[in-house]
């Protein structure tokens, strides 16, 4: 069994004249990035490699929710997760070595949300509804993989775990 963890990244500004990449968080992203992290702290949904795209909003997430959490095995800045599709994320995920049982993507949409769709096809119904109207920014989805190895992995065979918003913790998105 594998754990996947998708993490969109916070609720990011648009200053003018400031590239895509380079978007700061917003008040709001920076107020709810570590609730998510004290929420993956708690319910102990720590995992052994950590891929982050390197665009500023995705950097300025991962460091407020790791402030909540023991350092993890791995943390790498993953350029391909940036700005990237269902298809570009499930290669780099078929991709991860066999010792690391648990994957966090910190990345963006459409892309996240696309392969989250792609792979569960089960779940609790309220997780799978939320999941389905809309995957906000500082969303976090805890898919279960039936496969021995990442490389196994394919669509449809996953089970969404859960499905958690900041909203959902007591705050906005």
């Amino acid at each position: 069994m594998r754990r996947l963890i998708l993490l969109r990244h916070a609720k990011s500004d648009w200053p003018n004249g400031i590239a895509d990449p380079e978007r700061p968080l917003a008040a709001r992203g920076r107020n709810a990035a570590p609730r998510i992290g004290a929420y993956i702290a708690q319910e102990h949904l720590l995992a052994d490699r950590i891929l982050v795209s390197p665009a500023r909003r995705t950097r300025e997430t991962w460091d407020l929710v790791a402030a909540r959490l023991p350092p993890p095995k791995l943390v790498a800045s993953e350029p391909r997760v940036y700005d990237a599709s269902a298809a570009r994320l499930m290669t780099v995920l078929r991709e991860q070595p066999k010792d690391a049982h648990s994957v966090m993507l910190v990345g963006h949409n459409p892309g996240l949300e696309d392969l989250a769709e792609l792979l569960v096809a089960s779940g609790p119904a309220p997780h799978l509804a939320s999941m389905a109207e809309k995957f906000p920014t500082g969303g976090l989805a805890v898919i279960d993989l039936p496969v021995d190895e990442w490389s196994a992995t394919a669509p449809g065979i996953g089970r969404l775990d859960r499905f958690v918003t900041p909203r959902d913790l007591g705050g906005h998105d």
